[in-house]
């Protein structure tokens, strides 16, 4: 079972706590392509700060790369993204995609890796999650065996990269990537891809 560095993790945390007085889940927001060569500026001030004005608690970011937990007492994953990405393209004047994913979610996602997380780098290991559910059927004009040793498997709304010597060299990223890949029934999905190491941070980081 995957884990974070128990050196970096507090196992008294959980993903609903008592936040003024009513009972909270904590999230992860995962904005994608923010802060990419000077393009789409999010500073992370700033997003806590709004973060803060639309009522949610004990916000944090993680890098510059569009990592924002906090608590909230709704159980609406899908408002609440569409919420911040409205007050995003308020405050900043562009549109950003979103997914809020809750902190049980983001746990049993690094616990079901199919990947040997513990012989491998960060950088080697990467998840991209989906808006929706995406099927082997659906993905299945990329096949893996055209691109070893990279490989891929899918999970619960998430996909698991392995891509040995970065991302940036991964072909198989870039076929996965292809615009005509998200068409038909995948049409309109977001995807956002973070490392394992920013992962498992996450995992750490909503308590889960």
């Amino acid at each position: 079972m995957v884990r974070a560095d128990a050196s970096r993790v507090c196992p008294s945390a959980t993903p609903a706590r008592a936040y003024r007085g009513r009972m909270t889940t904590t999230y992860a927001a995962l904005l994608r392509g923010i802060n990419v060569s000077g393009h789409n500026k999010v500073p992370m001030a700033e997003l806590r700060s709004l973060l803060g004005e639309l009522g949610h608690g004990e916000v944090r970011t993680y890098l510059q790369s569009g990592n924002a937990v906090f608590t909230s007492a709704s159980r609406d994953e899908e408002a609440l993204a569409d919420e911040l990405r409205k007050a995003i393209a308020d405050r900043f004047g562009f549109s950003v995609d979103c997914l809020v994913r809750g902190g049980a979610y983001l746990r049993a996602v690094a616990d079901a890796c199919p990947f040997p997380v513990a012989s491998l780098e960060g950088k080697q290991l990467h998840v991209t999650f989906f808006s929706r559910s995406v099927t082997p059927e659906q993905l299945s004009s990329v096949d893996p065996a055209d691109y070893a040793p990279e490989d891929f498997q899918l999970g619960d709304r998430a996909l698991y990269l392995y891509a040995p010597n970065g991302l940036g060299r991964s072909k198989l990223a870039e076929a996965l990537a292809r615009p005509a890949l998200f068409k038909g029934a995948l049409r309109g999905t977001i995807a956002t891809t973070r490392n394992w190491n920013t992962v498992a941070k996450l995992v750490e980081m909503t308590g889960a």
